[in-house]
């Protein structure tokens, strides 16, 4: 498979959310009538869109408002919340900062040291709310914080870092042994989250190691850079087919069932669609959801890996505050743009797809259509122009 790109190298070509588009069905389907609903061990959320664990994005209340409306948020267990006691004051500098010292800014924030009871106090806010507490960490911290994490009542548990494997060499440090953490969690009765990967040989291996979902994407994010930085990565339609495969080979192999989650690079409602479409069970955004009022990022978004000391792989973006968290996910849309009423957006492709659920979903028919976007949008694409100018 792939082409020549030189002599005797070849290279498979991979596809991303604007090079493909979804066929309608000869059944058509009320969306009130749609289930979006998905699981992850034996949880199950209506909303099948999580906010990513990031800083400008989840707070403790932008968690519980979350939660509240049928989905959760993931929060950051190493950012601004678990550093300081209030972070308003540091997020407000951020948001204000020039975007030349944004970066720099944003690395000396980050040299305050973690304040690990800090990490129950967060969790034990969000229960208070009534909304599911699901917070990440990053592997070389995820043993002692998951065990602190557990102790305090979180739901889920997330092991994220930029490219997650369960091999992995290091002499300067101890490496995560994913199986061994994963049995100790599950002995608390926390499910484990882990990623990013974009591999169907790796996200085999996590599932083998317990994972109860895989979060799969790298460097696609809107904050992150990544491909840019370290050029790896794979465009989100193919990564999604492929881990997906995954999921679907050892759930027959097994009998497990362990859902794929695809994280980043979704800007519109028709990007969550083309993601489920590819196979994802359910999706992590963070930019859409950075431009709610609730977002404690006021109106800006930066990567997880921005403060990073010596190569940072993210930048300060500016995204705009222009609806409540509540009109992202269920509207009415204020905007034309796709940014709002996301699972509206949902619920019409699946109806219009023919798909009762999201498994079902996961089957429609897909093309490789890169002109879905400017076929007869001419006049779109310059007022959205002289709009931005």
């Amino acid at each position: 498979m792939g082409m020549y790109i030189g002599i005797g190298r070849k290279a498979r070509q991979c596809f991303g959310f604007d090079e493909i588009a979804l066929v309608p069905s000869i059944l058509t389907i009320n969306p009130d009538e749609v289930d979006t609903s998905w699981e992850i061990a034996g949880l199950r959320f209506e909303v099948p869109i999580i906010a990513s664990a990031m800083d400008g994005v989840v707070d403790v209340k932008f968690a519980a408002e979350f939660g509240r409306l049928g989905g959760f948020a993931v929060l950051n267990l190493e950012g601004v919340q678990t550093r300081y006691e209030d972070p308003s004051e540091v997020l407000e500098r951020i948001a204000g900062a020039d975007p030349e010292t944004s970066t720099h800014l944003i690395q000396t924030i980050y040299e305050e040291p973690l304040k690990k009871e800090l990490i129950g106090k967060r969790i034990e806010e969000i229960k208070a709310q009534g909304a599911p507490a699901v917070v990440s960490a990053i592997p070389q911290r995820a043993a002692e914080f998951g065990l602190l994490a557990a102790e305090a009542g979180c739901d889920i548990f997330v092991v994220q870092s930029t490219v997650a494997t369960v091999q992995h060499e290091s002499t300067a440090y101890d490496t995560l042994d994913f199986a061994a953490f994963i049995e100790e969690m599950h002995r608390h009765r926390v499910p484990v989250i882990v990623g990013n990967t974009c591999t169907y040989e790796v996200t085999y291996e996590l599932m083998e190691a317990g994972a109860d979902a895989v979060l799969v994407g790298i460097g696609p994010g809107a904050a992150c850079t990544t491909r840019g930085v370290l050029g790896i990565g794979v465009p989100q339609v193919t990564t999604t087919v492929d881990t997906a495969y995954a999921r679907d080979r050892f759930y027959k192999m097994t009998g497990r069932y362990v859902p794929i989650i695809t994280d980043g690079g979704m800007r519109v409602g028709g990007d969550i669609c083309k993601a489920i479409a590819a196979g994802a069970d359910a999706v992590m955004i963070g930019s859409p959801f950075a431009k709610a009022f609730e977002a404690p990022g006021r109106g800006f978004h930066w990567g997880m890996a921005t403060p990073h000391a010596n190569l940072p792989r993210g930048t300060r973006i500016r995204v705009g505050q222009s609806a409540t968290l509540e009109q992202v996910l269920f509207g009415p849309a204020q905007l034309d743009d796709g940014s709002q009423n996301l699972m509206g957006a949902l619920r019409t492709s699946m109806g219009n797809l023919g798909a009762h659920c999201i498994r079902e979903m996961q089957n429609v028919e897909i093309i490789i259509a890169p002109s879905i976007k400017t076929e007869g949008k001419v006049e779109q694409k310059a007022q959205r122009i002289g709009m931005a100018k």
